[in-house]
């Protein structure tokens, strides 16, 4: 480098670190003082606005119960921990600043769906399912209500275009009236898409919306607070044109914020649904020893009794239940004779049998007669062909394959408890929706990673031969570019593993229907099950019975209280009192 570029460059260096500094110092010079905003999950403190930090930490104090407090603009960050160690930590997550100055709207808006204001009770009691989905703290439908025409907090939903559905959701904050902020700034808070969205780009709509938002009312820049693992957003932000600034935020030592501050899990390795067994034990002061978390099995013991675990599979199954769930033949014999309606199976294992089969029935089902997660599982079969092709999968699988007629309709799980209705959820194949420029493959696998990422990797859309005859039924092939707003079910059985998606129906569904779950669970005599019908709705009392699944997955059905019914029947002297006296008065 020549000498006379030297001190340019020293300059340049100068003058970066300059603007650093002044975007952490955030100066607060004619703001108001001690400045909180109340977002209904907790309150944002703005940390630069306090004068000390003796009055800081007492604001932080100050936090609600199950409430998620966060100061942000912390100048001293050190100075503030020395005050309160055991009380308070710094948060570990990146903040990331987009410049409204030089920010430029997007070309061309996404379709599927829409961005709006949040308007109705029934938007924040969706806001409110999504947030539950991804493990975030609640908000009261009354606080989004009466916030919902203010203009320091503004929050915005993505609707389903055809379904009206809320999808995802994100909050911002405007600190011009917020704290009178001399900086004319702004940030963005809990944004969150439903796991179950269809439609790519929702984040990223969501988040343009709100920064197009602020631009608008004349903000300088939005601020967003991201945990410093979190590959996927940071990725967004940035392509965004987000740049990290030294910016931090501090938080009370609290049940919701453990996870940032405790170190190292014990469970950690635990896949989702073996976690949320795990983290209600904990809560109950139940002593959990992972022996395998790999495989999802661990040890539960309280007060002399010591129960073992492969997820919700427990040592309370017997093996003779889980021999009858591990055979669909078998189960299909039991559930019979407890007078639960089945569809037709075939028995001769011949072509010709088939083929005479699929004439009578037109469509089939064709899976292995042992297996689990979806494997080797062909739904809607309409040829002779596509029969026999499902068959060798499904052999290549396990020798003996069950044909049985296919009845249309919707897919519904009911998850049963010591032979009681926990949750009860509408199944959806995988599929996704045509932007007009993306191929099926690319399509899939975007779907496929927000699945992944909603689940800790338990669900994926597989891109194999059953994937390909869905898209090729649909009309397309793997590489063709569907037109904006098309829709393709991209698996015909709606199981989770292969990126199917959920829905509760759990208030709503039929009694004809809990009550034949309850025949099949007490004749296969097994104290935790997930059981399959086919259904033409969940409010009506058509049916046929599917299968019995022996380690439902608890974590599927969130919000419902799944986990905690599952340690009441493990450890009944652990269940809360309030919980006891409210069953022996509905009895």
């Amino acid at each position: 480098m020549a000498e006379s570029e030297q001190p340019k460059r020293r300059a340049a260096q100068a003058h970066r670190l300059k603007r650093l500094h002044n975007a952490a110092e955030q100066p607060s010079r004619g703001a108001k003082a001690n400045a909180v905003t109340d977002c209904g999950w907790g309150r944002l403190i703005f940390g630069h606005t306090f004068d000390s930090a003796d009055a800081l930490a007492e604001a932080l104090r100050a936090e609600g119960p199950e409430e998620r407090d966060i100061a942000f603009y912390v100048r001293d960050p050190h100075v503030l921990l020395a005050n309160a160690p055991q009380e308070l930590f710094l948060d570990p997550s990146h903040t990331f600043r987009l410049n409204l100055s030089t920010y430029r709207v997007a070309s061309r808006r996404r379709k599927g769906f829409h961005i709006r204001r949040l308007t109705t009770r029934e938007d924040a009691e969706a806001v409110n399912a999504i947030y539950a989905q991804r493990k975030m703290v609640p908000v009261s439908p009354d606080f989004f209500w009466t916030a919902r025409d203010g203009r320091t907090l503004t929050v915005l939903v993505a609707e389903d275009a055809e379904s009206g559905a809320v999808l995802g959701s994100v909050m911002g904050v405007d600190h011009a009236r917020a704290f009178d902020d001399p900086e004319k700034g702004s940030s963005l808070w809990c944004l969150a898409v439903s796991p179950q969205a269809p439609h790519a780009g929702l984040g990223e709509s969501l988040v343009r919306r709100l920064a197009e938002h602020f631009k608008a009312r004349g903000a300088a820049f939005m601020d967003l607070s991201v945990l410093h693992d979190n590959d996927q957003a940071i990725a967004l932000y940035e392509k965004l044109g987000f740049r990290r600034v030294p910016v931090f935020a501090v938080k009370r030592r609290n049940v919701i914020n453990e996870r940032l501050y405790s170190g190292p899990d014990p469970a950690e390795g635990l896949n989702p649904y073996a976690r949320l067994i795990v983290d209600e034990a904990r809560r109950r002061g139940i002593h959990v020893e992972v022996t395998d978390a790999e495989g999802g099995f661990f040890r539960l013991t309280h007060g002399g009794r010591s129960l073992r675990c492969r997820e919700a599979l427990s040592d309370l199954t017997s093996a003779v239940a889980l021999s009858l769930c591990d055979d669909k033949r078998a189960t299909r014999r039991v559930v019979a004779q407890a007078g639960v309606r089945l569809p037709e199976q075939l028995d001769e294992d011949s072509a010709a049998a088939r083929a005479a089969f699929l004439e009578r029935h037109g469509m089939l089902v064709v899976k292995p007669a042992r297996g689990e997660q979806g494997r080797g599982v062909a739904v809607g079969l309409t040829t002779p062909e596509a029969v026999e092709a499902a068959v060798e999968i499904a052999r290549a699988l396990c020798p003996d394959v069950v044909v049985e007629e296919c009845f249309t309709g919707q897919d519904l799980r009911l998850l049963m408890i010591d032979y009681k209705l926990v949750a009860a959820a509408i199944r959806r194949p995988a599929r996704v929706v045509g932007d007009g420029s993306a191929t099926v493959r690319a399509l899939i696998e975007t779907q496929s990673r927000r699945r992944a990422a909603a689940t800790d990797g338990e669900s994926r859309i597989p891109l194999d031969a059953e994937t390909e005859r869905c898209v090729a039924e649909a009309g397309f092939g793997l590489d063709d570019i569907p037109p904006e707003g098309c829709e393709i079910t991209v698996r015909k059985a709606a199981n989770l593993h292969t990126g199917g998606t959920i829905h509760d129906v759990t208030a709503q569904v039929h009694p004809e229907l809990v009550s034949a779950a309850i025949n099949a669970a007490r004749a296969i005599e097994i104290p935790v099950t997930g059981i399959d019908l086919m259904v033409k709705a969940h409010d009506r009392p058509d049916y046929v019975f599917i299968e019995a699944n022996e380690r439902p997955g608890l974590a599927n059905h969130e919000p419902q209280p799944t986990a905690e019914r599952f340690i009441d029947l493990l450890f009944p002297l652990t269940v809360p009192q309030a919980v006891r006296k409210k069953e022996r008065n509905t009895r």
